[in-house]
């Protein structure tokens, strides 16, 4: 009897370590749409935090602004009269309605991530921690990166001077 409840346990820990994990699968993008698959990026609990942990290859290397944006879409949208990459994920999720762009760690935008880190082979595996994050902020919203680095501030310009959008991953419900 003894074993069936442990047996029980270990079923309903189980279950419950794969609710606190998400994979997220991420594609470049265009003003077409999405291109190509880059990998994924494993989304997962600790006491610190969310953990972003990605296996990603095909990316420009250097460092890249890495935001969870309001919706969950990749999809070219007109901007000023022309089609902008991933621009249907709307803005990096600021759902205190602080407008600022402040870092991870600072008081704005709560979709502010740490600077994704690509190697001089355009892959990208050392994991960030968001500790503002949790699984239920996550949930029906896009994961997006940006070509250029993050400054972590709206100065010298907006958003951290990321600049386009070229990668976009949708995460589930």
């Amino acid at each position: 009897m003894k074993s069936i409840h442990v047996v029980a346990l270990f079923a309903l820990s189980a279950g419950y370590a794969a609710a606190s994990e998400v994979s997220v699968p991420m594609n470049t993008v265009n003003a077409q749409g999405t291109v190509k698959a880059v990998g994924s990026i494993k989304i997962s609990e600790s006491p610190d935090g969310l953990v972003f942990t990605p296996v990603l290859e095909g990316l420009p290397a250097g460092e890249h602004g890495f935001h969870l944006h309001e919706n969950p879409s990749c999809d070219a949208k007109e901007k000023d009269g022309k089609m902008t990459p991933a621009l249907a994920a709307g803005g990096h999720y600021d759902p205190k309605a602080t407008k600022k762009h402040a870092g991870p760690e600072g008081s704005g935008h709560l979709g502010d991530l740490p600077k994704l880190v690509v190697d001089a082979n355009g892959k990208a595996a050392e994991s960030v921690t968001a500790s503002r994050l949790k699984m239920e902020d996550i949930k029906g919203r896009a994961l997006v990166i940006h070509a250029g680095g993050d400054n972590y501030s709206d100065e010298p310009e907006p958003l951290g001077g990321g600049k386009g959008r070229i990668a976009c991953g949708i995460i589930g419900n």
